[in-house]
């Protein structure tokens, strides 16, 4: 079964995270089928994508639960960081649908698309610092963009949780709905963004992206995260998560 389902519709390509199992935690299966969603995304005549996850969650993060993979962790760690590079590279706008936990690299998936839509109960937490993990997906870049640099530093070093409804509050997301209606306003939203020319479209989203420069961000985010991967801090947090009953 595929770990990430891709379908056009309408002129809309729903990309929709798929290990419900796991909360649709990141392990590299799932990043290699989200990769190829996206270039089936570039490939195909949608003119919008909307980016979900299917069962309880949008994505609980990286899946501390899976061991590390072997081979070299730098070209394992620019794959996950080009999924922030293809998410933006798409010439058609992306709407983040997030619902259930969106943590550590699902926020960042999420942070990586052009609209943020969130249910008023999903589950936001950057908890990267707590397990001495480095950040990635340009995080670092995209959410002082956002919410400003006092209140990324707060949000990156205190890691504490905050619902959907806080996100809004703070402008990481564009608006938090009721959880029963996340589906059909992301879906509305979509709808109207296809009518427009998709030219058009793309241009603008082009434009609005050229004055942020994420790679600096992402090159020192793997700088860092080589530093942290086989840190003591990082084994010891993950063995507690493994040894959770």
């Amino acid at each position: 079964m595929p770990t990430v389902d891709f379908a056009v519709e309408d002129g809309i390509a729903h990309i929709r995270l798929n290990r419900p199992e796991r909360l649709n935690a990141v392990a590299a299966v799932l990043v290699d089928d989200f990769l190829a969603a996206l270039d089936a995304a570039a490939r195909s005549d949608a003119r919008v994508v909307v980016l979900s996850g299917n069962g309880r969650a949008f994505c609980a993060g990286h899946d501390l639960k899976e061991p590390t993979p072997a081979g070299d962790s730098r070209a394992r760690l620019d794959r996950l960081q080009d999924v922030t590079r293809r998410l933006r590279g798409l010439r058609q706008p992306v709407i983040a649908a997030v619902h259930g936990y969106a943590i550590g690299a699902g926020a960042e998936f999420a942070l990586g698309c052009d609209l943020i839509l969130a249910a008023e109960n999903a589950v936001f937490a950057f908890p990267e610092v707590s397990l001495g993990l480095s950040v990635t997906g340009a995080a670092s870049r995209l959410l002082p963009l956002l919410v400003g640099p006092l209140k990324a530093k707060e949000l990156l070093l205190l890691g504490e949780r905050f619902d959907g409804r806080k996100a809004a509050e703070l402008g990481m997301v564009n608006a938090a709905v009721p959880a029963e209606q996340l589906q059909a306003e992301a879906l509305s939203w979509a709808k109207r963004i296809a009518e427009h020319p998709p030219a058009a479209a793309a241009m603008a989203k082009r434009v609005l992206d050229a004055s942020t420069d994420i790679e600096p961000a992402l090159e020192l985010e793997v700088s860092h995260a080589l530093i942290t991967e086989h840190s003591a801090a990082v084994a010891a947090s993950t063995e507690a998560f493994r040894s959770r009953a």
